[in-house]
């Protein structure tokens, strides 16, 4: 199988969602293979984990390039992620591949996204109430070793599992164990501790797998440019632009693992897009452009320009000849 035009676009589109917020690669890829493009299910996860060796790492270059990658917390998730990976491969030999297992931890895994993805808006708007910011730099932050492992055993597990990404997940719990970071760091540091989670995963899809080398080829010509640039923008965007992306990719994700099916999704999607625009248009857009003219008139007329002494009419006296 070659190039697929259509699988190309379709990853450049989840490429840049997973370069902006770090989350909804492996709920929003595999899916779109299987039932977009009728790839069987083993071969659309095999491919799609081999092709995010490719992905990941290019997203986490250019955050390690801004600096926004706390490689302590990248260490700390890693020392989880990787061992409880091999631990849920195995829990899944164990339930020999049943699909019933997997799609109940999947659907719990829908379920704590949805749970977040509400909280994150909570906490949105209560922190625009309180006027709390949450711009803390990476070396600003106190590493939390205990709950950051288990983040990542966390996170491990789930893939190991039902061989899906887990970052929204793990975005989450980032988010709330240390509040005060900025989304573009999370995202950053997201990105990088994903690299040898997602290469142990495709180690064991290469082994165990059945990877169709022209659906990752595809797969990696779409998204790779895609998560170049939506990590070039995540790691320069402020946080009141990329933690509603965060939460609107993480709420798409739970809703695909409690089984809405592609189409509903996509108008559920859309619908939100559409009133978050009419609320912007409606509501933000003629407030900022009110505060911003009661700024100009009470800042008043600017000041003129101090004026030169006008020139004298008559020379100096020493120039006036005697007479």
């Amino acid at each position: 199988m070659g190039l697929n035009l259509y699988v190309v676009l379709g990853s450049a589109v989840v490429g840049l969602l997973v370069g902006l917020t770090g989350a909804g690669g492996g709920a929003l890829m595999t899916p779109m293979l299987i039932l977009l493009f009728s790839v069987k299910p083993a071969a659309a996860i095999s491919s799609d984990l081999v092709a995010a060796v490719v992905m990941r790492p290019v997203g986490a270059a250019v955050h390690l390039h801004k600096g926004t990658v706390n490689l302590r917390m990248v260490g700390l998730m890693t020392l989880g992620s990787v061992p409880m990976a091999f631990l849920g491969a195995f829990l899944l030999r164990e339930m020999n591949g049943s699909k019933a297992g997997q799609q109940h931890v999947e659907i719990a895994l829908g379920a704590a996204l949805l749970i977040g993805a509400g909280a994150m808006v909570l906490r949105y708007v209560l922190d625009r109430r309180s006027g709390r910011v949450r711009t803390g730099a990476i070396k600003q932050v106190t590493l939390r070793p205990v709950p950051t492992v288990l983040i990542g055993m966390i996170g491990g597990l789930i893939v190991g599992i039902t061989s899906v990404g887990s970052g929204s997940l793990m975005i989450i719990l980032l988010l709330f164990t240390y509040p005060l970071l900025s989304a573009n760091q999370l995202v950053g540091t997201d990105l990088t501790q994903a690299v040898p989670l997602t290469a142990a995963a495709a180690l064991g899809a290469l082994t165990f797998g059945h990877v169709e080398f022209g659906v990752t080829a595809s797969i990696i010509v779409g998204s790779v440019p895609a998560v170049l640039v939506g990590s070039l923008l995540s790691s320069r965007a402020p946080d009141k632009y990329i933690r509603p992306a965060i939460t609107f990719v993480i709420f798409a994700s739970g809703l695909k693992y409690v089984g809405v099916p592609t189409y509903p999704l996509g108008f559920v999607m859309g619908g939100i897009l559409v009133a978050g625009a009419a609320y912007w248009l409606a509501w933000v857009r003629p407030r900022r452009a009110a505060a911003a003219g009661a700024r100009a008139v009470g800042a008043g007329p600017a000041l003129a320009p101090a004026t030169r002494a006008p020139e004298r009419a008559h020379p100096p006296l020493d120039d006036v000849p005697a007479g």
